[in-house]
């Protein structure tokens, strides 16, 4: 499946949407109704909040659906190796009862065929098995009543 991306901009700051990751968790819109609002088109609206309260809200985001670029930094490029040092630093992942692993921080995911995803922002990786996602987490451990 082909991944969809969706880009919104305040000037400041660049939010990135990938619906397929997206798990429903609610808690953009719930925590930000201004800007995240599911029954508006478009459904992000960057002009109703702060640049620091989005990004605030979206590093909430459990599957790594909503993510931010500054958009100082989109212009600059960083070489490769300055990723994989970041990528070497220690990383905190916290298990979610019942639910995924969460890294909250960027990170380097190398998927078994060697392709690798630079991800910013809160990554929700699969803890129960049953994702139509792998790695990531879709949602699934609630239909199958993962408990762990």
């Amino acid at each position: 499946m082909p991944l969809t991306t969706h880009k919104y901009s305040n000037g400041e700051v660049t939010v990135i949407w990938k619906p397929n990751v997206c798990i429903h968790s609610t808690l953009c819109w719930k925590g930000l109704l201004e800007v995240f609002n599911p029954q508006e088109r478009p459904w992000i609206k960057m002009e109703g909040a702060t640049t620091e309260r989005i990004i605030e809200q979206v590093r909430k985001c459990p599957s790594g659906a909503l993510s931010y670029m500054l958009n100082k930094d989109l212009a600059a490029t960083q070489p490769a190796d300055h990723i994989i040092g970041e990528a070497a630093n220690m990383v905190k992942v916290e298990v979610s009862p019942d639910g995924p692993y969460l890294i909250k921080t960027e990170c380097v995911i190398v998927h078994a065929g060697g392709k690798e995803e630079t991800k910013t922002g809160t990554v929700a990786l699969c803890r129960c098995g049953a994702s139509g996602n792998k790695p990531y987490c879709d949602g699934a451990h609630r239909k199958i009543g993962f408990k762990g």
